[in-house]
């Protein structure tokens, strides 16, 4: 009898261990197959979340619009995640530098906002890591996840696409030219510059703003293959970079374009009335708009005489997740609750900024105004600026060389020498991609 009691209470002893030692269903959902899968309060659904985080901290570019817009879009995340954010104001431009500092200190953010264009110096400099946007992928505009794309991995939520589009005047001009010949009719007419009156102006010198004469005619900066850069082959001294060389040439010797402007020049005779047209980017849409108010329209950049859309440069403007964060699945939860579409229309409604998602584009608020519908078209037909490390090499030398072509140098001779000029730098410079 003591030894079946024995027996029976062993029995009962193993049967309890193994019951605590079986796998608990608390806080878990079952999916489809049976499997069990944490759920998570924040912006995505992630088989395994850590932990919460007490605090997430994004360093957000210091403008105002901009600072509202956040602060509006993560307080919604605190609500929902219980998560506090810290959102503190640096210049963008400011955030690598400091970020180089602050992130080995162990002071520095879970998140940054950068220029896509900068993606490729961050990367070399150990500051950032790639993020998993996973089936959000495709909610992005193709333009936007190429941008955010290098050396085979995705380095940003996309927040922000960004590129230029004519503005006119609607009390000098009755409709947008949608040819260049058209444009170059408006500036013949309207162009007085002993009144300081001009039909048709833009920064001619600065190549961010003349790539789409350059590309539209079959130039290019540096040859891409399905998003790999190749450095060594330049196109800025083809056959269509020197079409495109040629035609800004033509603005200054006729007049339409003087030397010497500058952009606070050229906008404040733009908001004065004084200029039918200019080539400028969205974040000019407030100051020129409180200034000509309902004549202030904006379309696409005129159709190049072979028919070609120009292609401008497309900046894209992205969420960034630091090497350094010690949170980085929430950050990028917080990343990609930032970029959605509700929140992606908050801020583009509070700072003014064209979202990169693929939706928006045709969102009302978007597709039906007579302004921003203009640069959304016109990114369609533009293109991301190269975001490798060597593109730094590119500025200085071809802005030189617009400088001399807006004296009257043989455009040739001149793009000749400032493609020789890229290749010393970026050899100099010890770029490999």
């Amino acid at each position: 009898m003591k030894k079946w009691l024995g027996t029976l209470l062993s029995l009962i002893l193993i049967i309890g261990i193994l019951a605590a030692c079986g796998p608990e269903e608390s806080n878990t959902e079952k999916d489809s197959e049976g499997k069990n899968e944490e759920t998570n309060e924040g912006g995505s659904e992630e088989a395994a979340m850590p932990e919460k985080p007490e605090k997430l901290t994004i360093w957000v570019n210091a403008e105002e619009k901009q600072e509202q817009a956040v602060k509006q879009i993560t307080d919604k995340y605190t609500e929902e995640t219980g998560i506090e954010v810290e959102a503190i104001p640096i210049n963008m431009l400011d955030q690598i530098e400091k970020l180089d500092v602050e992130g080995p200190a162990g002071n520095g953010p879970d998140i940054i906002f950068q220029p896509h264009d900068r993606i490729g110096d961050l990367v070399l400099r150990g500051l950032v890591d790639p993020v998993n946007l996973g089936e959000k992928k495709s909610e992005y505009t193709e333009t936007a996840v190429n941008a955010v794309t290098y050396d085979g991995d995705v380095w940003g939520y996309p927040a922000v696409t960004e590129t230029y589009a004519l503005f006119y005047n609607k009390a000098l001009v009755d409709e947008a030219p949608a040819t260049m010949d058209d444009l170059m009719t408006i500036a013949e007419e309207k162009t007085v510059p002993g009144e300081d009156k001009y039909g048709f102006l833009m920064e001619a010198a600065n190549f961010y703003f003349t790539y789409p004469f350059f590309s539209g005619n079959g130039a290019y900066v540096f040859a891409n293959e399905n998003g790999n850069y190749d450095i060594n082959d330049i196109g800025l001294n083809n056959e269509g970079a020197v079409k495109g060389g040629k035609l800004i040439q033509s603005w200054y010797e006729n007049g339409y374009i003087p030397q010497d402007l500058t952009p606070d020049i050229m906008n404040g005779l733009f908001k004065e009335g004084k200029v039918a047209a200019v080539i400028n980017g969205p974040w000019m849409v407030r100051e020129y708009s409180d200034a000509i108010g309902e004549d202030l329209v904006a379309a696409p950049l005129p159709v190049l005489d072979n028919g070609e859309h120009p292609k401008s440069f497309v900046g894209v403007k992205s969420y960034m997740l630091s090497y350094y964060s010690e949170n980085k699945e929430w950050a990028q939860d917080l990343m990609a609750f930032m970029t959605n579409t509700e929140n992606a229309m908050t801020y583009y409604e509070v700072a003014g900024e064209m979202p990169a998602r693929v939706d928006s584009i045709d969102d009302p608020l978007i597709a039906e105004d007579p302004i921003y519908s203009a640069f959304a078209e016109q990114a369609t037909y533009g293109e991301a600026m190269p975001a490798v490390p060597a593109m730094q090499q590119v500025w200085d030398p071809i802005n030189n060389a617009l400088s001399f072509i807006s004296k009257g140098e043989p455009v040739e001779d001149v793009l000749n020498e400032a493609v020789q000029t890229i290749k010393d730098n970026i050899a100099a410079s010890g770029a490999t991609e």
